[in-house]
């Protein structure tokens, strides 16, 4: 290796003591040297100043290496505005009390129907299960107890005592499909008339055919059944009894019928709006949100799927006591003897108790209304 001296009496020019200034230190001297590859056959070049003066302006500090904190964002209105509703919602649970959902119930004969229905069927189920079991070898006697006989004679008594005054208690049940059709009785002229001209009114059989179907069976069944109850109490002959009877059995069948439809639709498009919930929380929860910062989107979406599950459960409870009541009327309009009674008797306590549960519910989302509004 050959060495190169620099003389250090050679005098720099302005311009190259400008650029020792700018590219060695103060501690460089003339006399130093450096080893060069004597086969190269370039000198090692000098770097450009704006290369230089580029890379010496950026200057790395030590807060390069610090932790970066994040900035919590100020909360959503909509957000907390959903935080205050749940919150609401459960001060409002925590203050319904069992005893006022059952006392509201009973208040209205609807819900004393329901109680009623329910030691019926329940007595009902108890005699053709003793009944069986009477008759059976094991429990087979010659004679039975007096107090056995005298209490199933009570009870076979007390189960027709509680139908009767179920009966009475749904007298003038037709009132309310009845006032359903007068009330879309009025209706507006055409723009064509004046605005302060007074409403008009359809003719009472006109607003009848533009009734709802389930509707007008219901108008029809508490008709028919309110005659069947006269029949019962005397006031008009056995023979129209019957038939208003059998005419309100038929009636209730086919508003069964008309139910179980409505259900399926209704289930149908509940399938479909919770089906197209759960597929835009499923793609929001694949782009990487977290618990922190879930959109309002996704919340809302996480309420209408709950609300959307909680009406399909109730759909289907509706569904089941429908379907008992189909099995119930099928055995009296078509006079079914085989396992009659017990089928009768477990459809109609299964349909009650159903129907408890969905006015219970009914009563206590009322009570949780008021409570909240108030």
């Amino acid at each position: 290796m050959s060495s190169i001296s620099f003389p250090a009496d050679h005098a720099p020019s302005n311009s190259s003591e400008s650029h020792d200034t700018q590219f060695y230190s103060s501690s460089f001297s003339g006399n130093s040297s450096f080893q060069m590859n004597p086969l190269s056959s370039h000198p090692p070049r000098t770097p450009r100043a704006s290369i230089i003066s580029n890379s010496s302006a950026h200057v790395y500090g030590s807060n390069i290496y610090e932790e970066k904190v994040e900035v919590e964002e100020a909360p959503d209105p909509e957000d907390v505005e959903l935080d205050e509703d749940e919150e609401k919602l459960k001060l409002a649970e925590g203050r319904v009390r069992q005893e006022e959902i059952w006392k509201d119930i009973f208040l209205t004969s609807y819900g004393r129907d329901k109680a009623f229905k329910l030691m019926q069927y329940t007595i009902r189920l108890f005699l053709v299960c003793h009944t069986s079991l009477v008759a059976s070898r094991v429990l087979r006697r010659s004679a039975r107890p007096s107090w056995e006989t005298s209490l199933t004679k009570r009870l076979t008594s007390t189960a027709s005592g509680l139908s009767f005054t179920r009966k009475m208690l749904l007298l003038f049940n037709w009132l309310q499909p009845l006032t359903s059709i007068t009330a879309q009785q009025g209706v507006p002229f055409s723009s064509e008339q004046p605005s302060h001209t007074s409403k008009s009114k359809r003719p009472f059989l006109q607003a009848l055919l533009y009734a709802p179907p389930p509707v007008l069976l219901e108008l029809v069944n508490a008709m028919a059944d309110d005659v069947a109850t006269y029949a019962r109490l005397g006031l008009i002959g056995k023979k129209l009894g019957e038939r208003a009877g059998r005419f309100s059995d038929w009636c209730w069948f086919l508003s069964t019928l008309v139910g179980l439809v409505e259900n399926g639709v209704e289930r149908q498009m509940i399938t479909s709006l919770q089906a197209e919930v759960e597929g835009r929380l499923y793609t929001e929860s694949m782009s990487g949100a977290t618990s922190k910062s879930t959109s309002k989107s996704t919340r809302h979406d996480e309420k209408e799927l709950a609300r959307l599950q909680r009406q399909d459960y109730w759909l289907l409870i509706s569904r089941a006591k429908l379907i008992m009541d189909l099995i119930f009327v099928s055995y009296e309009l078509f006079n079914i003897q085989r396992a009659r009674d017990l089928i009768k008797a477990f459809t109609g306590l299964t349909s009650a108790v159903l129907s408890s549960a969905k006015l219970y519910d009914r009563q206590k989302n009322t009570l949780l209304k008021s409570i909240i509004a108030s």
